[in-house]
């Protein structure tokens, strides 16, 4: 899919199941300034690592989406096939964001919360994109049969086929939007911008 087309994929996705939700976290760290230039160094000192650069030095962000899943499935022999009957999932996901400790003065409080939540807003379009692809894996999976297969080995060997080209897709996906987001005139830079100019 073009980087271009996939936020609005991600929002015309098909919603999270009746049966399922997704628990959905905040994970808040620290950052300290009493200037929107400090807050900002300041999130560039503390925020998450999500690797290390080509010099291994910790690669930060400002804010990290993060998930964890787990699945109830219920493979049935019929015959000398193998059916999986349900697959129900539990996924947590987490959105780790910048808290400012102390008390801000009130313009800055505000360009804080414009800041904060627009950083909220981006990390939750990459909620949706997991959603997206925890919904079409239920739909792959809930009545995948093989003949032949009294052990269930090739209903398992091709869920998960399925499950590694989906979840490569997913983060595939997932920088594309990051390159549009923080590409030139993307929201991101501008939401830096509008926050650290004036600070």
């Amino acid at each position: 899919m073009k980087p271009v087309l996939l936020l609005a994929a991600l929002l015309l996705s098909t919603p999270a199941s009746a049966d399922w939700k997704p628990i959905e976290k905040i994970e808040p760290y620290a950052v300290s300034g009493q200037t929107a230039e400090q807050l900002y160094l300041s999130i560039g000192d503390k925020g998450p690592v999500i690797g290390k650069d080509s010099a291994g030095n910790e690669r930060r962000v400002i804010a990290h989406t993060n998930f964890k899943l787990t699945w109830q499935r219920d493979y049935q022999p019929q015959g000398g096939a193998c059916v999986l009957k349900t697959a129900r999932p539990k996924l947590i996901i987490t959105y780790t964001l910048p808290k400012p400790t102390g008390k801000l003065g009130p313009a800055l409080q505000a360009r804080w919360d414009a800041f904060a939540a627009g950083l909220i807003e981006h990390e939750k379009v990459h909620g949706a994109g997991i959603v997206d692809m925890v919904n079409k894996i239920v739909a792959f999976s809930t009545g995948l049969t093989a003949e032949n297969d009294l052990g269930c080995r090739k209903v398992r060997a091709e869920l998960t086929q399925y499950l590694d080209q989906l979840s490569k897709a997913q983060r595939q996906g997932s920088r594309d939007f990051d390159t549009i987001e923080f590409g030139r005139d993307g929201n991101m830079l501008k939401l830096i911008a509008a926050f650290v100019a004036g600070g």
